[in-house]
Formats: C-alpha cells, sequence, structure tokens
C-alpha cells in the first residue's frame, strides 16, 4: 500500500514503466521509468549534499517539476519562495551524484506518512487529497492533458501535475508555453486559467474536493 509521495515515485516507476508520462520539447517524450530516472538522478544529488529543507525551483521549464518529485523523494519540504536549487542539480555536475546513493536509500524509510512536504500538509494527506480529487477527475493511463493552467498559476498546475502523476497519465509540456489559442485541447486565451474543479485550493488547509 502506498502511503508516502516517495513509495508513489517509486510505484508508477515500476508499474507503468514504458507508458508515456510527460512530453516536452527539451526531452521529447520520457516513460515513467524515464522519468522516475530523471528524478532519483536529481535525488542523488540532493542527498549527497544534504540539502535542507525547505527548497524550490523556479526554471519556468519541466526540471521544475522533476525538482518538486525529487524534493518528495527525499522527504524534504516543497515550499514557493524558499531557497531555490543551484542549476548544478539539474543536470549538471550535481546531478546523479553517486555519493548520495546510500543516503537516498535510507530516506525510504525515513519518509513517512506523517513527514511534511507543502506547508502544512504531510505526505499522507497529499495522498489522500489526491485520492479524493481522482475520483471527481476519472483520470487514468489512457488520459493525455494537453490544455492545461496557465503558468503564471503555479498552486493549481502543481495540483495538476500531481494528479496527474497519480492517476498515471500523460501530461503534454509543450501546452504550458504561453498561451495563445482557446477552445477544446488547446491553450487558454491570454488571461485566463482553467482551474480544474477537483483541484481548486488543492494546496489549502480547509481544501474540499468539489
Amino acid at each position: 500500500m502506498v502511503e508516502t509521495l516517495r513509495h508513489l515515485i517509486l510505484q508508477q516507476g515500476a508499474r507503468l514503466q514504458g507508458r508515456p508520462a510527460l512530453t516536452c520539447p527539451e526531452w521529447g517524450t520520457l516513460s515513467y521509468m524515464a522519468l522516475r530516472n530523471r528524478v532519483e538522478g536529481l535525488a542523488l544529488g540532493l542527498a549527497a549534499a544534504d540539502f535542507p529543507s525547505p527548497l524550490h525551483c523556479d526554471t519556468a521549464t519541466p526540471w521544475d517539476w522533476v525538482a518538486e518529485l525529487a524534493a518528495a523523494a527525499c522527504g524534504l519540504v516543497w515550499e514557493p519562495g524558499a531557497p531555490a536549487l543551484d542549476p548544478s542539480f539539474l543536470g549538471g555536475p550535481r546531478f546523479q551524484d553517486e555519493a548520495g546513493r546510500q543516503a537516498y536509500h535510507d530516506r525510504d524509510e525515513a519518509v513517512q506518512a506523517t513527514t511534511p512536504f507543502a506547508p502544512g500538509l504531510t505526505h499522507g494527506e497529499v495522498l489522500l487529497r489526491l485520492k479524493r480529487a481522482n475520483r471527481g477527475l476519472g483520470w487514468d493511463h489512457a488520459t493525455v492533458l494537453e490544455a492545461v493552467p496557465d503558468p503564471r498559476d503555479p498552486r493549481t498546475r502543481r495540483a495538476v501535475l500531481w494528479s496527474a502523476f497519480f492517476a498515471g497519465a500523460h501530461v503534454r509540456w509543450e501546452s504550458w508555453c504561453p498561451p495563445t489559442g482557446d477552445g477544446p485541447g488547446k491553450p487558454p486565451a491570454k488571461g485566463r486559467t482553467p482551474v480544474v474543479p477537483p483541484l481548486q485550493g488543492f494546496w489549502d488547509s480547509e481544501w474540499t474536493p468539489v
């Protein structure tokens, strides 16, 4: 039974393996196993550096999502406004740092359902919210997300990414570029941010799925 976000990351990589997880201009299409490998490469660097909580990454690239997953895998708190990761972790010399492998594996016992992940939310609480949201969303491994929130709405964007990952869906990151169109399957017109109802206020302390 999955009890932490770390276990979710490991499980999705093992269970979905070759299914598409993320498509972006920088990397093409990554499978769930390839995404997990990228996440663990960054996590090794964090573990080797004994990186403290909280942390954040704001590059406006898919590395932001990989970094958030890596933080969860390491049991670190993800908090917008916290110290940003140095680029050396993002595919640079600190990426895939083998010196952190044992420390990273040791996190498997250290990360528990009660481990904090986001301000005011533990791993277990975020997982419970993902389960409840998915009942309303109905997403699964056949879901392809092409119309997603404006990058200027990072809280909803993060909730969409986590919900898609939980469901085993396929996210097309290129759709997250500055919006130029409107209509089904297209980015929203400039200035408009679509909000997926079950995810509205997902990170708020009093969130209730619609």
